[in-house]
């Protein structure tokens, strides 16, 4: 019978350890996601981790994959690429607002782990059958992203130092008086409204430019 290896033995997959690290994560935040804390959860030495992940940025990494794969990459199936890559903004902005305090990472780490790059590739391809040149199709990728990541991580930040909280207010009425009535009308107007707003303003550019380009 041929020999299993500790990390075999103790029943772990990659995909048990990214799960793991993402609820400590989740539950106590980044700075109490450390190997050793890790391999005490899952109830092993902090060696046997490094079985499925070689070092702590590969872990760090693959938080990241495991928040896209979450949010299923854009599929076209039955459905225009415009509804598709609405469906998958609202995915994505869902994984980002489940787990919070894994933003920073999806902020500062590309982690260009083979599944990520398997859902960018997913991605290019639908755009590209959907009539998206190629090139275009990469900028709808980190474009669409970069929207989705950046409005979650600003809703964060307000969140974090109470700034969402506090009331809109205007100190002169009378030297800014479009400010006043737009802050005014727009009191019901949240950060769900504004994402809509702004990907279907995005979704519509990307049509013009896709039909400019004669796509």
């Amino acid at each position: 019978m041929v020999g299993r290896t500790r990390g075999q033995r103790a029943g772990l997959t990659r995909e048990a350890v990214l799960e793991a690290a993402m609820t400590l994560a989740d539950r106590e935040g980044l700075a109490a996601l450390s190997m050793r804390r890790l391999g005490a959860e899952l109830g092993v030495e902090a060696m046997t981790l490094y079985h499925h992940v070689a070092s702590k940025d590969e872990l760090l990494d693959g938080l990241v994959e495991r928040l896209f794969v979450e949010a299923a990459p854009p599929r076209f199936t039955g459905r225009s690429w415009r509804e598709g890559l609405r469906s998958y903004a609202h995915s994505l902005r869902a994984a980002l607002l489940a787990h919070p305090n894994v933003i920073p990472l999806v902020v500062s780490r590309p982690a260009l782990t083979p599944q990520n790059l398997q859902i960018m590739e997913d991605g290019l391809e639908a755009l590209v059958e959907a009539g998206f040149p190629l090139e275009m199709a990469l900028d709808v990728v980190y474009s669409l992203s970069d929207l989705v990541v950046g409005q979650v991580a600003t809703r964060r930040g307000a969140t974090t130092t109470g700034a969402r909280d506090r009331p809109v207010s205007v100190p002169d009425p009378d030297r800014f008086p479009l400010l006043t009535e737009a802050v005014r009308t727009a009191q019901h107007a949240g950060p769900n409204a504004r994402f809509d707003f702004a990907l279907d303003a995005m979704l519509s550019g990307f049509e013009a430019a896709r039909v400019t380009d004669g796509g």
